[in-house]
């Protein structure tokens, strides 16, 4: 009769938890901070969607991927390597929409004022070379795959033939911090992440400052698994598309943070698939 009970309550459980619709985000700020900001957004789509909803934090870019890939998330904000990379690991996921900002994203080029770099122009500054670089986290668009590209684009070779050291920092954030406090002479940062840290004054841009903007790029977007209307119903899909396209409340939008949604497919990343080709970052 225990054996019975017991099976009864595993199954229900499993049922129950099959249920729960799960979402994740890569780590590309302090993690206290977006545990913070998702919870709430788990709460809108909860309500949105009407299933029980629960944002999974990660630790790391590749462990949002890994995450997606076992199926232990089924939802994810991904950059646009990450979710190139997910993709290709679920066949069917698709890209379902990004924030308007991210069909034309961007890089900010950080530099400490002692490092004595000032920005010159249309290109990064040639005084650059010599010195200590940070990139973000290794497989972060923003943070590595477009500024190594656009490197050596304009230099015609990689980042550690020209830089006395380079390092990676893991976050966005903590790119910014690295290079406030000299540890870095120069830094490259997610421009909406630059941007709010100077508007919400985490930032002292008497000690570090922005030397060059990159040319524009695909970016962030929601990438949700093939798999979703038939675990969840028919129509499913759509659901979750117009529920982050519907995502107005300002502070909501500011976890991520982005002005609102608008749609999004594969193929708007198939310039970040290329890059990421050329650079050897996709198997």
């Amino acid at each position: 009769m225990r054996w019975l009970v017991a099976c009864l309550l595993f199954v229900v459980s499993t049922a129950v938890l099959a249920d729960t619709f799960r979402f994740t985000a890569i780590p590309d700020e302090d993690q206290s901070r977006l545990e913070e900001r998702f919870d709430k957004v788990a709460a809108y789509l909860e309500n949105a969607l009407g299933v029980e909803v629960d944002y999974v934090p990660v630790k790391s870019y590749g462990a949002a991927v890994s995450a997606f890939r076992n199926d232990q998330v089924q939802l994810a904000w991904f950059g646009g390597l990450t979710g190139v990379q997910a993709r290709r690991l679920v066949p069917g996921s698709r890209a379902i929409a990004q924030g308007k900002e991210d069909a034309e994203f961007r890089t900010y080029f950080i530099a400490n004022r002692d490092s004595e770099i000032d920005a010159q122009g249309d290109d990064l500054p040639k005084n650059v070379q010599g010195k200590a670089f940070t990139f973000g986290a290794k497989t972060s668009t923003s943070g590595r795959l477009m500024p190594e590209y656009f490197i050596r684009e304009q230099f015609g070779a990689p980042p550690k033939s020209l830089f006395s050291r380079v390092g990676f920092s893991g976050d966005h954030s903590r790119t910014i911090a690295l290079v406030e406090s000299g540890a870095y002479d120069l830094g490259a940062v997610n421009f909406k992440v630059w941007d709010a840290a100077v508007a919400d004054g985490r930032v002292d841009t008497d000690k570090v400052d922005v030397i060059w903007k990159t040319p524009t790029y695909p970016d962030y977007q929601w990438t949700l698994r093939g798999d979703a209307d038939e675990r969840y119903g028919a129509g499913f899909t759509g659901k979750v598309r117009k529920a982050l396209l519907d995502m107005t409340d300002p502070a909501l939008l500011a976890s991520f943070p982005r002005s609102g949604f608008i749609p999004a497919d594969n193929d708007d990343y198939a310039p970040i698939e290329d890059v990421g080709e050329e650079l050897g970052l996709l198997r």
